[in-house]
């Protein structure tokens, strides 16, 4: 088999060959075993025909045409191989000369991963971690505390408060009573009888301790994204690198599958959905488009740097991962939680190495 490989913009590769007849001719008895699985011949249980008699009751072309999809699928891996390509996503495959006793020429058109040129990472993290916002101890104030009791509170009496029926006849202004907010002063009474309502705690003081608690960790993981943030802002803005259509792709996909599912779980309809808001999908795909280019690049610099630092997580890791996503959400596909887990956790990882 001969090959010329052609390198093309936004990562995209052009493959051309040539599959000499000699061995294309090789991919027949696949082929019309393939043929034959699916072929209803009279006297013969389906797929049981010998090839002799499927050859004879298939069109010479569909034959060929099965030999070439044989032929390219198998011979595309070892192009890659061979050459070296770091493919994605699906090839566009095209026949361009087939016949009977000739080569089998193609052009095959595939995206690969990008090459990032990375700025020093480390030192941009280590540059944005001394930042004073980033550095500064986090300290939870009385008043936070007294914010959340007082939700608390609020949250109990409305609870507490007798279900009001509209009544037929009922006028605007008796019903508009019947639903105006509570009185701070008809609140439950925070004392150590209201905290046990939430849970086995000894008395006000220990139940006050764990809203500081809670609250502290909410205020770090806050001050973490933060960082996160900064830092790939960073990042984004001095790597260079194309990304490829194929990605910015698929990262629109799983925007639009979020929304779907989000839409659905409301229970409407997606088509009603966008004909309330007078869109189209392909308007919602053009919208999204910037964001998901960004989207892809964060995910190929978090790639590049995970493996340079191979900083990749463990099967069993991801293996765990995914028994709790398929646990929980029994319609989950396996396939789609394992791409999502491997994406978190390799995140996870990396950010993890930056901020340290």
């Amino acid at each position: 088999m001969k090959t010329t490989i052609k390198k093309l913009a936004k990562s995209e590769v052009e493959i051309v060959g040539v599959l000499e007849v000699a061995e294309f001719e090789k991919y027949e008895e696949k082929a019309l075993e393939r043929i034959g699985e699916r072929l209803e011949l009279q006297g013969f249980r389906k797929g049981k025909a010998p090839a002799s008699i499927v050859k004879e009751n298939v069109e010479e072309m569909e034959l060929l045409q099965e030999m070439a999809e044989i032929a390219l699928m198998d011979n595309y891996i070892k192009i890659l191989e061979e050459n070296k390509i770091d493919a994605i996503g699906r090839p566009e495959i095209a026949i361009t000369k087939i016949g009977k006793g000739s080569d089998l020429e193609f052009k095959i058109m595939t995206a690969v991963l990008p090459e990032m040129k990375l700025p020093d990472y480390k030192k941009i993290a280590e540059e944005e971690s001394k930042k004073e916002d980033f550095k500064k101890e986090i300290i939870v104030d009385e008043a936070d505390i007294e914010k959340m009791i007082l939700d608390l509170r609020k949250m109990r009496a409305e609870q507490i408060r007798p279900k009001h029926e509209h009544m037929e006849g009922e006028n605007e202004e008796a019903h508009a009573e019947a639903h105006k907010d509570i009185p701070e002063s008809e609140y439950p009474v925070f004392d150590d009888a209201f905290v046990k309502t939430f849970g086995d705690f000894a008395n006000a003081d220990a139940f006050k301790d764990k809203i500081r608690e809670n609250l502290k960790k909410e205020k770090q993981v806050e001050q973490k994204d933060k960082l996160r943030l900064s830092i790939i802002e960073k990042l984004l803005e001095k790597t260079e690198g194309e990304i490829p259509e194929i990605l910015i792709q698929s990262e629109t996909d799983k925007i639009m599958y979020r929304l779907q599912a989000d839409i659905t779980n409301a229970g409407l309809k997606f088509e009603d959905y966008i004909k309330q808001i007078n869109k189209t999908e392909e308007d919602l795909r053009n919208e999204w488009k910037p964001d998901a280019e960004k989207r892809a690049k964060v995910q190929m610099i978090v790639r590049t740097i995970s493996e340079k630092e191979n900083l990749k997580p463990t099967e069993e890791e991801i293996a765990k991962d995914v028994t709790q996503i398929t646990t929980m959400y029994k319609d989950a596909d396996p396939s789609r939680a394992r791409a999502y887990v491997e994406e978190m956790l390799a995140n996870e990882k990396v950010f993890n190495f930056l901020e340290k």
